[in-house]
């Protein structure tokens, strides 16, 4: 089946529904803010802000919601850090949680789902450890990056909604230090992570877990609709892990930290800390300096999210028969397969035949990819293009294969769209990222940042010209 990227947003009222509540005091703790001494609006995502109602915002309001974290009308106050465990490098840690971080409000959005405002550098919590719970600025910005390009290339991801420079002076040990101090929210489908399930678990509470489950599957999945819910829940949630994998190794992106507290209940990428995108199809390829064996390197991505599903599998074990979770288990490489293959048809521009007729053609594309004599960014633009491409990379013996197949193919996409008659592929490589934030870090220079936002949001409407 074809590959059908999420629609443009569109503008909707505000309807606080706060649903959290309903799982009981154990779901969460109320925390507070931190009050920071300067509050600077550096970033708002008015197109997504639309789409919950709040668009119309002023600045002064917003900073406001979103700096000082006054309560929204009708919704969450006080704010909830939430509660999880998670396999962390595959090492199980009971002693995590929202940790600089809070669920601040839940709304509908223009299609009517359930979505999550949440913090991100937004002070200490029950769960901080030892750390400040503050957010660097340039951690922010990396993040405004990663979700608008995994946005404009059909990643589900969350949205960057808002970011905020707060006037304080933090060390990292991964950062030059003192580094500038800022305050993110993003919005995200869901704020319940497959480390949630195992706290449970590992408290024994079958009847949170319960309750869980059909939260999950009411809000955010239509409803319970068997007589099995856990298993119900479990097929839907590997389908969207199977696509965000799928999707993942299209865009060239490598997340870094894919731990099952980082990984949410409805298959959105979100948390991004270390993430890069690689220049070219590089299996071995990490994001992240101290994974030093390369657990969550590029190729081995599918594999990572197919081990967090066991995990999640095994939580649920506590509700219901492991048997038909097996079965889930067991077709994950297929759904895995089957979205991978959607994906590069769908960046290519050609109509998508069925996996299996579009095996050939994916195997042709994944081998000229690994060639490496272009980057993936230029190879999607040359061949996203009405014409077969002729530029002496592509009528080499080695493409031949890839040539005939998409000889083959039907045109899915109508490239009349300026950005497929242009000779610049919108990329992100880590040159570009550290370009932008050295404008910021010297001359508090903005433009740079807001320039490729605008580029990479017409690369999106332009892969969404169907």
């Amino acid at each position: 089946m074809p590959y059908k990227p999420q629609a443009e947003p569109t503008k909707a009222p505000y309807r606080a529904d706060v649903k959290i509540t309903q799982l009981g005091e154990k779901i969460g703790d109320p925390v507070k803010a931190s009050e920071f001494p300067r509050h600077v609006l550096r970033f708002r995502n008015n197109r997504w802000a639309q789409t919950v109602g709040l668009g119309e915002l002023s600045d002064e309001q917003w900073v406001n919601h979103f700096g000082r974290f006054q309560p929204l009308p009708d919704n969450l106050d006080p704010p909830l850090a939430l509660r999880y465990h998670g396999h962390q490098f595959r090492n199980y840690n009971p002693d995590i949680g929202d940790g600089r971080g809070f669920l601040f409000a839940q709304m509908r959005d223009h299609e009517d789902r359930l979505m999550d405002l949440a913090t991100k550098g937004s002070g200490t919590t029950p769960w901080s450890r030892s750390g400040d719970g503050k957010l660097t600025l340039k951690g922010g910005v990396r993040e405004i990056l990663a979700t608008e390009m995994l946005e404009a290339l059909g990643v589900e991801t969350s949205k960057t909604f808002s970011l905020v420079e707060t006037g304080e002076e933090l060390f990292r040990g991964d950062e030059p230090s003192p580094t500038r101090s800022a305050v993110m929210t993003r919005l995200s489908h869901s704020h319940i992570r497959y480390g949630t399930f195992q706290r449970i678990v590992a408290e024994k509470n079958a009847d949170l877990m319960h309750a869980l489950v059909d939260y999950c599957l009411t809000h955010y999945y239509g409803g319970v609709k068997t007589d099995n819910p856990a298993v119900e829940l479990f097929q839907k949630t590997a389908a969207k892990a199977a696509r965000l994998a799928g999707s993942y190794m299209t865009a060239g992106f490598v997340h870094g930290v894919l731990n099952t507290d980082n990984i949410n209940i409805t298959g959105e990428s979100f948390d991004y800390g270390p993430w890069r995108f690689t220049p070219y199809w590089e299996p071995g390829f990490t994001a992240a300096y101290f994974d030093h064996e390369g657990l969550y390197c590029f190729a081995r991505q599918p594999e990572a999210l197919h081990w967090n599903l066991a995990q999640l599998a095994s939580a649920l074990t506590l509700i219901c028969e492991s048997a038909p979770l097996v079965e889930t288990l067991d077709s994950f490489p297929r759904q895995y397969g089957e979205a991978f293959t959607e994906h590069v048809c769908w960046r290519l521009g050609v109509e998508s035949e069925g996996f299996d007729k579009d095996k050939p053609l994916v195997v042709a594309a994944e081998k000229a990819l690994g060639l490496k004599t272009v980057t993936i960014d230029r190879f999607f633009l040359d061949w996203g293009q009405d014409a077969l491409p002729e530029a002496k990379e592509y009528i080499a013996d080695e493409f031949a294969l890839f040539r005939n197949e998409m000889a083959k193919r039907t045109r899915a996409r109508s490239s009349s769209h300026p950005y497929w008659q242009s000779n610049n592929p919108c990329s992100m490589h880590i040159e570009e990222v550290e370009a932008i934030w050295d404008a910021i870090a010297q001359n508090d220079d903005w433009q740079p940042l807001m320039q490729k936002i605008e580029d990479i949001r017409e690369m999106g409407k332009a892969l969404r010209s169907l």
